[in-house]
């Protein structure tokens, strides 16, 4: 098996309509010359693509010239900085030069290593291979320093400490060096000192990249798990090319072969990540099967990873996202924000909760509101938010803490705090207009900064909560402001309506106290609803059984409201002391709704924003309200539905069983959003 994948990777990889996809011609030109000098014009076509090298002259450099597009891969490696020093001309080695006759290591070579852990900075690196050269062997430690040594560096320091490297003449006689030497290194050292290169920013089309793919390609039946491992998440990294393609394919049969005998959990994950999702669905069961089988040897660490990498992979198995969550709901308190922020962002891309689970992240954020920063508060209710799981402890505690300073908000922040309580419909009660009024100045002093549609958003989901700031509403509402609407993409032109014309209701149905009275025009509520939906059959059905024994009751079904509002059943009842007299609007009216199961809150009956603000908006149109989910009517054996369905929509119908189970469901739901 090992020698066909060989020969099969080397067929798939090598030749493309009878052209190697590593072409010397392109990429490496002719043999490579001897280096006893390097003027810059010499270094550039090492690792500069013939448009690079356009720009380049004898004695200038430009500062952005390998700047691959300003970005640093900081998954598995990451950013580093820089200075810069003249080179000894003797610096790089002979490139025909053996192992045998290569230079002695000296005392001041054989505690390079010691000496790179004392670098701060990729600057430090590059002066410390400046002075003397490293050998083949310790080339990939050097890479691998540089990048590690902007591991805790701030985003705008590593980008700055990136363009100091690559301007650094040290790092261009680095990668000559690396590039010569790659047929004597190990296959471990070449896989690492790849993934340092390609996360440090090297353009990937370059030919010192190219010649490390290639001699990647030629031993990678060779690899071990360990190199494997970090030669796919060098591939992960990297942009779709014909080559990279064509090594991915090779690294997929490789590891398939292979995945019986994985042994490690982040080589593991690691190959994971690399297929993704376009993973055949196969393979991805064997993954899960080996991850599975693997699951006895998990830690918070592992745990985290194996999340992660399933998200990637989309690859949804809830028996092992349930033993990987109970790691780390047991180990929830020493997880740092940033894992358990990703891990989070994953289980919404897979789609898992767990109420149990959410319940403690919810417990443990709250307990954390002092330590954490409000932009990393923001990011939790956020993608608590999109799991429509309401942390109630973290909203009530984070209330406070925006009625203090509502300013220390950006105004991304402050949008994203307006969507979390709108849309979660969260009532904070009495401190309920503290926080708004302290909401509304803060989003006012960003208005100038605020985009059309940023305004729009912030309008509408204060609209949820029933809150109307004119000082906003007038800015929304000018002509200036709404022409820019006509140009919205049309991807986005139906959610921009959706926006507009609920708003539009709100200021007609609600009537708010307004310095003048304001209106949306037509131009920007597009054209009606046309809702298409029928009646869930199953709901019909018992709505006509249970409509057979009430006098002088009509139902309706299929009610388009106000041209907006959708209601699956309305039941007009007779007035107390009327027979058959008494118009419509004048007599008690129920509209029965069928929500969705995500119209609510995860693990309660308390409806998130539209629907709340549906039932709202019922209410003051003269209905009462009454809604019944598919899942309990699913729930419900056939013969008691209609029973089960009076006893919902008619009070009276109800017996003291059914009374006594619809509190107790109540006390538990209202104990649940309480706890969280």
């Amino acid at each position: 098996m090992s020698a066909w994948v060989t020969k099969e990777v080397m067929r798939w990889g090598c030749l493309c309509s009878r052209r190697s996809l590593w072409q010397q011609s392109n990429l490496m030109g002719k043999k490579s010359p001897k280096y006893t000098s390097f003027p810059s014009q010499q270094l550039a076509h090492i690792w500069g693509t013939k448009h690079h090298q356009t720009c380049l002259e004898s004695n200038r450099v430009s500062s952005v010239r390998f700047y691959s597009k300003g970005t640093i891969h900081s998954e598995v490696l990451e950013e580093k900085e820089p200075l810069s020093s003249p080179l000894a001309k003797s610096s790089l080695p002979d490139e025909n030069q053996s192992e045998e006759t290569a230079p002695k290591e000296t005392p001041w070579t054989s505690s390079l290593l010691d000496r790179l852990k004392t670098c701060r900075s990729p600057s430090d690196v590059l002066e410390l291979t400046s002075e003397h050269a490293p050998t083949f062997k310790q080339i990939s430690s050097c890479l691998g320093q540089i990048w590690f040594s902007t591991k805790k560096m701030s985003t705008d320091n590593q980008r700055y400490e990136l363009q100091l490297m690559f301007e650094h003449p040290g790092f261009d006689v680095l990668l000559q060096q690396a590039m010569t030497s790659v047929g004597r290194m190990g296959n471990g050292d070449v896989a690492y000192s790849l993934l340092s290169m390609v996360n440090l920013g090297v353009p990937q089309g370059s030919r010192v990249i190219q010649t490390f793919l290639r001699n990647c390609q030629e031993n990678l039946n060779d690899f071990d798990e360990k190199t494997l491992s970090i030669f796919a998440s060098c591939l992960r990294n990297m942009e779709p090319s014909n080559n990279t393609d064509a090594l991915k394919d090779g690294v997929r049969m490789v590891v398939e072969a292979r995945l019986p005998g994985i042994k490690n959990v982040m080589a593991l994950q690691n190959m994971m990540r690399m297929l993704g999702k376009d993973a055949p669905m196969d393979l991805k069961r064997k993954f899960e099967e080996k991850a599975l089988s693997m699951s006895n040897e998990f830690n918070l660490l592992d745990s985290q990873h194996i999340i992660t990498a399933m998200a990637t992979m989309k690859l949804h198995s809830k028996p092992l996202l349930d033993i990987c969550s109970k790691i780390i709901q047991e180990n929830i308190n020493g997880i740092p924000f940033n894992p358990l922020f990703e891990t989070m962002q994953s289980y919404r891309q897979l789609q898992y909760r767990d109420l149990e689970l959410l319940t403690d992240l919810s417990e443990h954020a709250a307990s954390m509101i002092d330590i954490w920063t409000k932009k990393q508060v923001v990011l939790f209710l956020s993608v608590c938010e999109r799991l429509a799981f309401c942390p109630a402890a973290v909203m009530e505690a984070f209330a406070g803490k925006v009625i203090e300073n509502p300013k220390a908000l950006t105004l991304k922040d402050l949008l994203c705090v307006v969507k979390v309580y709108s849309t979660l419909n969260y009532d904070l009660q009495h401190r309920r207009q503290q926080f708004l009024d302290s909401l509304i100045p803060a989003l006012v002093s960003y208005l100038p900064k605020m985009s059309s549609f940023e305004l729009l958003k912030a309008v509408y989901h204060l609209c949820l909560l029933g809150h109307f700031p004119s000082a906003l509403l007038e800015p929304l509402l000018q002509s200036s402001k709404l022409e820019k609407f006509k140009s919205t993409d049309p991807n986005y032109l139906a959610n921009q309506e959706r926006m507009f014309q609920t708003v539009n209701l709100c200021l007609h149905l609600e009537h708010p106290v307004l310095p003048q009275p304001l209106t949306v025009p037509p131009t920007v509520l597009g054209a009606p609803i046309l809702d298409s939906r029928v009646v869930i059959p199953e709901l019909s059905q018992c709505l006509q059984s249970m409509m057979e024994d009430q006098a002088n009751t009509t139902l309706q079904e299929r009610v388009l409201l106000l041209g907006f509002y959708f209601i699956d059943g309305v039941i007009t009842k007779p007035l107390p002391s009327e027979t058959d007299s008494g118009s419509a609007e004048s007599r008690p009216r129920i509209a029965v709704l069928f929500p969705a199961h995500s119209s609510f809150c995860f693990g309660t009956s308390h409806p998130r924003g539209t629907l709340a603000l549906k039932m709202r908006h019922l209410k003051t149109l003269g209905y009462d309200p009454v809604w019944v989910t598919e899942q309990e009517l699913q729930s419900t054996p056939e013969e008691k539905r209609t029973d089960f369905l009076r006893g919902r929509i008619f009070p009276e119908h109800r017996s003291q069983a059914e009374v006594e189970k619809l509190n107790l469901n109540t006390n538990q739901e209202s104990q649940t959003v309480q706890s969280s």
